[in-house]
């Protein structure tokens, strides 16, 4: 795309996006939700079909010549949701967010592979067994970005929420490594050769660099915020090292053989842990970042409902196998929630509701599917999780919302101001009565 183009097209994308949020609001729709279906009408299967300059995306290209927006957006949002591991938040959680993160993923991808291997031994033709057990490890992905614009919008506060953010910020970590496992097998199956150094090495030093890398950015980031006090320059520091952190964790390289990456959200969001546990002024300036990005996070959001392929809801067997993977990764979420909250002492509201705040789905599980392209399958592995990603998306905010009203964590709308605070009145505590 031309620049002029490319202005307008960003322009129709957050005002539209802002617009659809008003209609949505009298339905009692999340924003989040009104930005992604803006973002279908501007889209190549609606407004952009007319192919009018300006007036929305013509192809799926055209959006993802933008995605470094959405990169960018993304690692504003890992780092906000660092602000969540402060050290007294993880004194009072202890290690009940590690057995929830790690079950709840662990039991989705069990679900998920029960499921689709199942489905493969009755008709071995719809789907291979490759294909199953790489699907059951897509499953375990979460969205952070879509429950964090849920939370900040309606001001959730309360121990199911401090748990939430901190179980979608772990579950990258733990569905990386369940991916690459399931992908080595799956790999193995069709080829007859396993490398362990695929399956094994990469993931933990993905993880593990990604953790340093981003722990020394918010150090850093401490260190050079200590010579400004005006609150605009620290804000702006604090900008420019997000940025940093995104453009690094885009690096790629070989070293004996070994691939080396690393995780844009493990990075960024390492270093806003590191950053708001030891910089005393972190909480302010976390707050003026959040106003600055608001405009950033609606053009994320309005992008990722136009890239949302509808062309799927044309092919039968991803209907059938995506309507199969949808339901068991839906049950294999909450039985995942509500029986590791239950073995780690949790209240009750935190059991029940947990397990649907985990739905959604969208650019981690997408990024999984690309990479699986080389199976025999990789193409209906790739539509099937665009479909669950357009079910997911639509619908998982809404659920996310109505999830936390129950549990009492948002207040009802009509009673509150947009512009206060839901605090707590009682310390946070994630134990049973």
């Amino acid at each position: 795309m031309e620049q002029m183009e490319i202005l307008i097209c960003l322009s129709a994308a957050l005002v539209g996006g802002l617009l659809m949020s008003r209609p949505a609001k009298r339905l009692g729709l999340p924003a989040v939700t009104a930005y992604l279906v803006s973002g279908l009408l501007l889209g190549p299967f609606c407004l952009g079909a007319l192919h009018l300059p300006g007036l929305g995306f013509a192809s799926l290209d055209q959006v993802a010549d933008l995605g470094i927006i959405s990169k960018v957006a993304l690692g504003f949002i890992a780092f906000a949701i660092g602000d969540e591991f402060r050290l007294e938040q993880l004194r009072n959680m202890g290690s009940r967010v590690i057995v929830v993160g790690i079950l709840q993923a662990v039991v989705t991808t069990a679900l998920v592979d029960a499921a689709l291997i199942a489905l493969h031994f009755l008709n071995p033709e719809l789907i291979s067994l490759s294909s199953a057990v790489t699907l059951g490890a897509i499953a375990a992905a979460t969205a952070p970005a879509a429950t964090l614009m849920v939370v900040k919008q309606y001001k959730a506060d309360g121990p199911l929420t401090h748990l939430l953010l901190m179980v979608v910020a772990l579950d990258d970590a733990v569905g990386l490594v369940l991916f690459s496992v399931s992908f080595g097998i799956a790999t193995a199956m069709e080829s007859g050769i396993i490398s362990v150094i695929s399956v094994l090495v990469e993931p933990v030093i993905e993880i593990v660099l990604s953790l340093l890398l981003g722990g020394l950015a918010g150090f850093l980031l401490h260190c050079l915020e200590q010579f400004f006090h005006s609150r605009s320059k620290r804000r702006s520091l604090s900008i420019g090292f997000v940025l940093l952190t995104v453009g690094l964790s885009m690096v790629e390289f070989e070293v004996g053989g070994v691939h080396v990456g690393f995780s844009l959200l493990l990075v960024c969001m390492m270093a806003g842990t590191v950053f708001c546990n030891i910089c005393h002024t972190s909480q302010e300036i976390m707050e003026r970042i959040d106003h600055w990005t608001a405009p950033l996070n609606v053009l994320f959001f309005v992008l990722s409902g136009a890239e949302l392929d509808l062309g799927v809801l044309s092919k039968p067997l991803v209907l059938l196998i995506g309507v199969i993977y949808i339901l068991f990764r839906s049950l294999g979420k909450y039985v995942g929630a509500y029986f590791s909250c239950a073995i780690t002492g949790c209240d009750d509201k935190i059991k029940k509701h947990l397990g649907i705040t985990l739905l959604p789905q969208a650019g981690v599980a997408l990024g999984m599917a690309l990479t699986v392209q080389s199976l025999t399958q990789g193409a209906m592995i790739r539509n099937v999780v665009l479909f669950s990603v357009l079910v997911y998306e639509l619908v998982g905010p809404t659920l996310t919302k109505r999830s936390l009203m129950a549990a009492g964590e948002i207040k009802p709308e009509g009673r509150t101001s947009a512009r206060t605070a839901n605090s707590p009145k009682e310390p946070i505590s994630l134990e049973g009565k």
